[in-house]
């Protein structure tokens, strides 16, 4: 059986906040480690039938950076459920609701420029 490894390194500061972010995997493309602003990691706790979450971000990373984040995590767990369980329903709902925050993200943007 094959193995694969992930792992993150977090820096923190004196107030124990992510000043850094590195991560690296043994079957991503490329060699060492590389930097990112946010994680978001969901593991599913077979004891309590609930999700165990843990969501970091760095103090340099943007709140549109946030905001096209959490999008993006919500509409890959779309493509995830539909692939998963073939419900089309859940899927459609939460592609809807992506369209809606980027519409909602891109008035703020629009907004906040004039």
């Amino acid at each position: 059986m094959k193995s694969s490894e992930i792992k993150f390194t977090v820096n923190l500061d004196d107030k124990n906040l992510p000043k850094s972010i590195q991560w690296d995997a043994s079957d991503k493309e490329g060699e060492g480690a590389e930097a990112t602003k946010s994680i978001s990691l969901n593991v599913w706790d077979n004891l309590n039938h609930s999700t165990l979450r843990i969501d970091l971000w760095t103090e340099d990373m943007s709140v549109a950076e946030m905001k096209r984040f959490y999008i993006d995590i919500v509409g890959g767990m779309a493509q995830t459920i539909l692939n998963a369980t073939g419900d089309e329903y859940m899927s459609e709902e939460m592609k809807e609701l992506c369209d809606r925050l980027v519409k909602h993200v891109n008035e703020e943007n629009k907004k906040a420029s004039q």
